[in-house]
């Protein structure tokens, strides 16, 4: 695994065939991971300056690009071009490994019948992986130290966070000090998908990148992400054209160093010298 940075956000280069082994091995980390699908909306946001974002991607275990137009913007910069990941093929193979590997789940967010239907699916599909908790998002501020308790006495394997959790990836790292060893990974469809309440993007139209049309229809609103789209292309023309970038990828006027360097450096010569917890059940009323 390589990670590169696309205007200062780090975004990791895994081949799909290296995921799992990369999985375990952050698996076997002590503290508190987060695997991120970065969209291309997180990248932007994240490449501002004093970005909270920024400091959470560059915590995390595992970076896995999902928009297409991240791919173009390595490409524009130049940089090793990362592969691009389905969601939720992708959790699916997570859930794979975790069932081959005997480790455990906790199902965290959506409403109260879809988190049921979805912990039913789940189960029914992966019939060896222990689900050892779960909580629906949209949850009252009064009962947080409840949710964070449980996770912290039922220590999953991996933690899986949907819709309903308003920090998004920012939620495990705000509480980072406060669990086990856990993974955490946000994906916001994934239990509507599981309860079959949303229908998730074919593989033609991901392969395509169409998939925005989606949320497009969804929420109209989101026609005006178009604005700072068009300030992502600008700003990856400029660095490409002008190649200046202060590395976390605000951009600055930076004279030509390397004679100024050469110069003032002296000549040197040679010689210079766990086991899963029983299940902790929540009461999943709205």
């Amino acid at each position: 695994m390589n990670r590169i940075e696309i205007l200062g956000v780090p975004v990791d280069v895994v081949k799909v065939e290296d995921l799992e082994k990369e999985f375990l091995l952050v698996l076997e980390k002590k503290g508190t991971k987060q695997i991120v699908f970065l969209t291309i909306w997180d990248l932007i946001k994240a490449s501002r300056k004093k970005s909270e974002l920024r400091d959470c991607l560059n915590s995390a275990s595992i970076i896995l690009p999902i928009s297409k137009t991240i791919l173009f913007g390595a490409k524009v910069l130049k940089k090793e071009v990362p592969v691009r990941y389905n969601p939720f093929t992708t959790t699916i193979s997570l859930l794979s490994t975790l069932e081959n590997y005997s480790k455990s789940l906790f199902l965290f967010g959506g409403r109260k019948k879809a988190l049921l239907t979805a912990e039913k699916n789940v189960h029914t599909t992966f019939s060896g992986l222990q689900i050892v908790g779960r909580y629906i998002g949209y949850y009252p501020k009064s009962v947080e130290d409840d949710i964070v308790m449980g996770l912290y006495k039922s220590s999953p394997s991996l933690a899986l966070v949907a819709d309903g959790i308003k920090e998004k990836n920012l939620w495990a790292y705000h509480r980072r000090n406060k669990f086990k060893d856990s993974v955490f990974l946000y994906y916001r469809d994934i239990i509507g998908i599981f309860s079959e309440r949303i229908r998730r993007p074919s593989e033609k139209t991901f392969e395509k990148g169409h998939e925005f049309r989606m949320e497009l229809v969804r929420n109209p609103l989101k026609l005006f992400l178009l604005f700072p789209f068009l300030w992502y292309i600008i700003k990856l023309l400029y660095v490409r054209l002008f190649k200046i970038t202060d590395g976390t990828g605000d951009i600055v006027t930076v004279p030509s160093v390397a004679a100024e360097n050469a110069e003032k450096s002296p000549k040197t010569t040679q010689g210079d010298d766990d086991q899963p917890s029983a299940p902790v059940d929540f009461d999943v009323s709205d």
